[in-house]
């Protein structure tokens, strides 16, 4: 059941009684039915009313109105407030917001892509940050040069060093936090940053090197799970190796363990394919056999 809050002062067609037993309080007046499933976005309308409509969504709520994906919708809703109390389950940031930083989505002023992804990507975490940030700009198409102008507007504030490299990192070819992760093993151990979403014929590679046609993909549980899924993998993978391309198959085991592997394997496939990058001398040198 979808959530929709609304102000138990303006639901004039909802008895006393009715809003006791029925619904669920969110903030202060704030109500949605009992058993609705709140996502990130709607706990970010819930704290916009309660704001009285004033308010404008920061941080993670305005990353979800943006349509950002995988925003926990447990975390608190976030918003820029000068003025006004504190409330349980609301972050408020008293900064001032500049008007060109901030836009409208429906009738709900909201932080800007590129203003959202300043504040989430200098919070700690540089991971969770690129995490973030990857999410925000694969469902607005964020680009790093509108990050980049705000870092020079706003010099001197906490969390720059981190951000810049988000932003060096970020990508919006990401389609999953673990295609990001995977993407930051490679990144990491100091390959050339792989391309996102590669185009081979009717297909798409998560990621990869494609003048040396090797592939990166992170295998989810659906990948396996799902035989309908399972078997158009086989199919996929099947063309992709007719057409010259190595793929290299990345589970949760190995993300969470064994990212050596990962990078072995990539490192291993790109000299087969004729790359001759000094880091894969490096790696491979290095890696564990």
């Amino acid at each position: 059941m979808p959530a929709t809050p609304f102000l138990g002062t303006e639901a004039l067609d909802v008895s006393v009684r009715s809003l006791r037993r029925d619904y669920e309080r969110v903030y202060r007046d704030v109500y949605v039915r009992k058993g609705a499933e709140m996502t990130a976005a709607d706990r970010a309308v819930a704290a916009w009313l309660w704001s009285g409509r004033t308010s404008t969504m920061a941080g993670l709520s305005a990353a979800a109105l943006h349509g950002s994906k995988w925003v926990d919708p447990t975390q608190p809703a976030e918003m820029f407030r000068r003025n006004g109390k504190p409330a349980k389950g609301i972050v408020i940031h008293r900064d001032e917001l500049p008007d060109d930083e901030r836009r409208r989505i429906s009738r709900i002023w909201v932080s800007t892509p590129a203003r959202t992804a300043f504040d989430l990507g200098r919070r700690t975490g540089r991971t969770l940050a690129v995490l973030r940030v990857d999410a925000l700009a694969n469902a607005t198409g964020l680009r790093p040069d509108a990050v980049e102008a705000l870092i020079e507007r706003h010099p001197g504030v906490r969390g720059l060093v981190q951000l810049r490299d988000v932003v060096a990192v970020m990508d919006g070819g990401a389609e999953s936090p673990q295609e990001t992760r995977t993407r930051l093993v490679l990144i990491d151990a100091g390959l050339p940053r792989p391309q996102t979403q590669i185009r081979v014929g009717r297909w798409r590679v998560d990621m990869g090197y494609e003048q040396f046609k090797v592939g990166v993909e992170y295998d989810g549980e659906q990948h396996w799970t799902n035989a309908e899924q399972h078997q158009g993998d086989i199919d996929r993978l099947a063309g992709l190796l007719a057409r010259g391309w190595l793929i290299i198959r990345v589970s949760a085991t190995m993300l969470r363990a064994h990212r050596d592997v990962i990078v072995r394997r990539t490192c291993q496939a790109l000299r087969q394919a004729g790359a001759e990058w000094p880091v894969i001398a490096r790696l491979l040198g290095d890696a564990v056999t």
